[in-house]
């Protein structure tokens, strides 16, 4: 029986899971939970995430959410290749990276894309090129790192991709919609603004099974 799979279009945490399960090639049946149904808070699926949120696993009898605990386990049920490294240096990498990219990048990216997406971006315009700036660092630190290697721990890719993925199609996705434009957040384009990340990008964006991973209402 293949592990079932709950998540939602455009959600960062869905998505990196996503990419994980595709470049494990795990076999894998997708649910995909409509938010404008409100079925992530459908008692069935209550059952396998009280929380109500995405994304979740259903394997066998086991079920668990979380990503960063989604991601252990297959990375445990699913070893090669690996998205958690092969050493204890490379496993402790890759976790701090992710765990940075989660404490520290997505606060701020919610402070510039939030407001974009509920349509308060002339109302909020201050405060988001406030944030912009801080994104811009953070963006910064990412660029410094992928100047170096393909991948951000390494030669290989990561969980730290996979969580960071999300995030970067988040600022690309907020920055190029119109309300954004007058802002000049200074993200666009990406090939100019930070080439390596850009690079980085297409990378992922090559691997087999990506398109399956495209949150399906940003077509």
């Amino acid at each position: 029986m293949a592990l079932e799979f709950f998540w939602g279009s455009g959600s960062c945490n869905s998505w990196r899971v996503h990419l994980a399960l595709e470049i494990k090639r795990v076999p894998y049946e997708s649910h995909l939970l409509q938010f404008s149904k409100r079925e992530h808070k459908a008692d069935e699926y209550l059952k396998i995430n009280p929380r109500g949120k995405v994304p979740a696993i259903r394997d066998g009898q086991f079920t668990l959410y979380e990503s960063l605990a989604i991601l252990q386990y297959l990375e445990r049920r699913f070893p090669e290749p690996p998205l958690l490294g092969r050493t204890a240096e490379e496993a402790g990498l890759v976790m701090r990276q992710a765990l940075e990219l989660i404490f520290y990048l997505e606060p701020i990216l919610d402070r510039v894309a939030v407001p974009i997406y509920g349509g308060k971006a002339a109302e909020q315009a201050e405060a988001i090129k406030a944030a912009a700036v801080d994104l811009r660092q953070e963006l910064s630190r990412l660029e410094a790192v992928l100047a170096r290697t393909p991948f951000l721990v390494g030669d290989a890719i990561s969980a730290a991709d996979c969580t960071a993925f999300p995030f970067i199609q988040q600022v690309l996705r907020a920055s190029g919609k119109e309300a954004a434009r007058p802002l000049e957040l200074g993200f666009l384009p990406l090939e100019q603004t930070y080439p390596s990340l850009a690079a980085w990008v297409k990378r992922i964006e090559a691997l087999p099974g990506y398109d399956r991973t495209y949150p399906p209402h940003w077509r």
